[in-house]
């Protein structure tokens, strides 16, 4: 099945003092880096965030910039042609190419679980996802949004849902 990669990276940090998640350091390489890698199998990777120097993907932006999770998405289908994607936030340092397997394997929409939906983990239906998007999906919320698709929820693993979100969680990944 091949498929396609939205990677959301337009997050502000603002819990981070504003860092660039896609830019933080994880084992000699970059968030965006490692992301990059668990999906590199995908037909076509698209970033949506401001644009780096990071060859064979493609960049777009949500409209507006800032625009959150939903414009992010939008913006990222408008650049593939796939009948599947991944879509992942960029601040997933315990994603792995086994995670995004198991997704597959759901052979539906589908989700990672841990304690709660880990809704910027997923594998989706391109068109499932087009048709569930409102013409301004800026702002709004993911969960409201995607949970209208009922995706399979694929149990994750330990530690495979952690995001990093505050100095705590930067420290955590900086001592794994």
């Amino acid at each position: 099945m091949t498929y396609s990669a939205i990677i959301l990276t337009g997050g502000t940090g603002e819990r981070l003092g504003g860092a660039d998640k896609a830019a933080l350091s994880y084992r000699e390489a970059t968030l965006l880096d490692h992301v990059l890698s668990v999906v590199d199998d995908a037909e076509r990777k698209v970033v949506v965030g401001p644009k780096k120097d990071v060859p064979g993907v493609v960049w777009a932006r949500e409209d507006p910039p800032g625009g959150g999770p939903l414009a992010g998405v939008a913006a990222g289908l408008a650049e593939i042609g796939t009948e599947w994607v991944a879509v992942l936030a960029v601040d997933q340092p315990g994603l792995t190419k086994d995670t995004i397997a198991r997704l597959r394997a759901a052979g539906s929409n589908a989700v990672l679980r841990d304690d709660r939906t880990q809704w910027l983990i997923g594998f989706w239906l391109a068109a499932d996802l087009r048709e569930c998007l409102p013409d301004d999906p800026r702002d709004l919320p993911v969960r409201r949004t995607l949970s209208r698709l009922h995706p399979v929820e694929v149990p994750a693993l330990p530690g495979e849902a952690r995001d990093v979100d505050t100095p705590a969680d930067l420290d955590t990944l900086h001592s794994g």
